[in-house]
């Protein structure tokens, strides 16, 4: 993060020779590891940014996880206790639950550093507005970011028409974004992969949408240039964050 110290984490080749009998898991490139001297972020910091400065720092984030430069945070104790003192995060993401989304690593943030809700197919409903309110009113974070991803089953289910228990239901947020897909030049099939892409990112706009027509709070906020809204689709394969208009 902007207000934290980077320092290079010689120490690290120490352990890579006294690991290098053992084979990484994740095939981590350990010389381009950073350590932080990670506080958790205060009011004045947080008043302090503007909402463009937190796209970028999130935007510059998603592009130390996807050139595998680590930034290896620590969760200490003293780290633990001082975000019970309360929270000033910066940004909100909502995001699918699908597992292969690490939201906090994607975008490498930590302990104190972002609100993240999650619903099957990243759309908003009662409860996710009124989460998104407090972020953004009550503690102050200057930016939403709604992510769509490559490959969401949600998103393939709504196309599918599924139907199973309460999915059947829930699938019907995602609908719109079926619809609004329809002038789509091919095959509009969940086995076809540039459809179903089109269809999570209009999923993401629908969203944004349906966040900017229900909360008034919201809406004020972004108007007023306090927040900004934004959509992202990740690629699942590369670990790329594509923005949205």
């Amino acid at each position: 993060m902007m207000n934290n110290k980077r320092i290079p984490l010689l120490i690290l080749m120490t352990v890579g020779i006294l690991f290098s009998g053992c084979k990484s898991k994740a095939n981590l490139d350990y010389s381009k590891a950073t350590i932080i001297n990670h506080s958790v972020h205060t009011k004045e910091e947080q008043q302090a940014i503007t909402p463009d400065e937190v796209l970028k720092q999130f935007k510059e984030g998603n592009e130390r996880f996807r050139n595998s430069e680590l930034t290896i945070r620590q969760h200490s104790e003293t780290i633990r206790k001082a975000a019970t003192g309360g929270q000033y995060p910066e940004a909100m993401v909502l995001s699918c639950v699908d597992s292969r989304v690490p939201v906090e690593d994607v975008f490498d943030q930590g302990i104190g550093d972002v609100f993240v809700g999650r619903v099957a197919g990243n759309f908003v409903n009662t409860d996710l507005l009124g989460s998104m309110e407090f972020a953004c009113k009550v503690a102050g974070a200057k930016l939403i970011i709604v992510m769509g991803h490559q490959h969401c089953g949600a998103v393939k289910g709504a196309i599918d028409d599924v139907k199973l228990g309460n999915l059947t239901e829930m699938l019907q947020n995602i609908k719109p974004a079926v619809a609004m897909s329809q002038n789509f030049d091919g095959e509009k099939s969940s086995k076809n992969e540039a459809y179903v892409k089109l269809v999570a990112q209009n999923n993401v706009r629908n969203t944004i949408a349906q966040i900017r027509a229900k909360s008034d709070i919201l809406r004020a906020m972004e108007q007023k240039g306090e927040i900004k809204i934004v959509g992202a689709f990740y690629v699942l394969r590369t670990g790329e964050l594509q923005f949205l208009d």
